[in-house]
């Protein structure tokens, strides 16, 4: 299976790509998966020619082939003015239209303080589900603190596994939903109707 990380982080070393590293190495650990990182900043001219040409450049181009062709994402923005950054925002309004449809995505976001944790369900979850991605119950921030602290693994490990069994289960075409029996005993109404006369049994 192929994983895919974006990560918007600007700075190098940067905390963003740490935190990607993360999740990427814990979902390998639940999972085989071949990993590839888009590296946002690297594209940031390509994808602002792109907004006024129409047209992707060559790196461009394979970022979002690897991004569509994903099996599973893993996307992780620093917060900037208690939202995703720009650089982020735009790489995913390069994609076409329903690109991310029905892909299994796992959101995360690094920031200063703890303050800014809510980024996660007031702006990454609403723009994936625009997007009409499926994404993971559990999403993942980083404020300063965080590292280090007890906490992050924990949250780390559960949103890696929740990727990993959407990322397995679409591989192998597993059902979300209970499967179908078929051993099921078939009984005319009218034989179940003369056994409960005789008291051999309810309608059930």
């Amino acid at each position: 299976m192929k994983l895919v990380v974006v990560s918007a982080g600007l700075s190098v070393p940067s905390s963003t790509r740490l935190l990607a590293d993360r999740l990427a190495a814990a979902v390998g650990r639940q999972a085989p998966v071949d990993t590839e990182v888009v590296e946002l900043r690297e594209l940031a001219v390509e994808i602002a020619h792109n907004f006024t040409n129409g047209f992707p450049g060559r790196a461009l181009s394979a970022a979002i082939e690897a991004v569509t062709g994903a099996d599973g994402l893993i996307v992780v923005t620093p917060v900037f003015s208690a939202s995703y950054s720009g650089l982020f925002k735009s790489f995913f309004d390069v994609l076409d239209k329903g690109a991310l449809a029905g892909k299994p995505v796992l959101i995360a976001a690094t920031g200063g303080t703890a303050r800014h944790s809510l980024v996660l369900d007031h702006a990454l979850r609403p723009l994936f589900a625009y997007l009409r991605a499926v994404v993971v119950p559990t999403g993942v921030y980083a404020a300063s603190e965080d590292w280090g602290a007890e906490g992050l693994e924990g949250r780390v490990d559960r949103a890696a596994g929740e990727l990993a069994g959407l990322m397995t289960g679409l591989s192998t075409g597993q059902s979300a939903t209970r499967p179908v029996r078929d051993d099921y005993d078939v009984v005319p109404f009218a034989d179940r109707l003369a056994a409960l006369s005789r008291g051999g049994g309810g309608l059930g």
